[in-house]
């Protein structure tokens, strides 16, 4: 079995990681059984996750190359002319409406200190 690459294991790690977070904060357990359960959860998809990257040929693989040579040629730059857009923006004024007086004589509670 071959062993994973960097990117491989990068994207694994975050998966474990990410998504037992994810789920301990979802589920809000605090018991031992549901936090293995989760754990071993986030395990497994990380597993899964690393194993779906397409894994990178290392650099001593052998590629076939056909002997007939050809053209190097370089896409030619595009020049496009860039015009300045103007986009009108309406000013509101500030809205002095009244308050209704059943806001503005409500009264607001009080927190005493109830230990010293």
């Amino acid at each position: 079995m071959p062993r994973p690459n960097l990117t491989q294991l990068t994207y694994g790690s975050c998966t474990v990681i990410f998504s037992t977070l994810a789920m301990l904060l979802l589920s809000q357990t605090s018991s031992g059984p549901g936090i293995a359960v989760i754990v071993v959860a986030a395990v497994a998809l990380g597993v899964l996750v690393a194993m779906t990257v397409p894994a990178q040929k290392s650099p001593g693989t052998i590629v076939a190359r056909s002997s007939a040579k050809k053209p190097a040629s370089r896409p030619e730059p595009v020049s496009v002319p860039v015009t300045p857009v103007t986009v009108a923006v309406p000013v509101h004024a500030p809205v002095n409406a009244p308050v209704p007086a059943s806001v503005a004589s409500a009264p607001e509670p009080v927190r005493e200190r109830t230990a010293p």
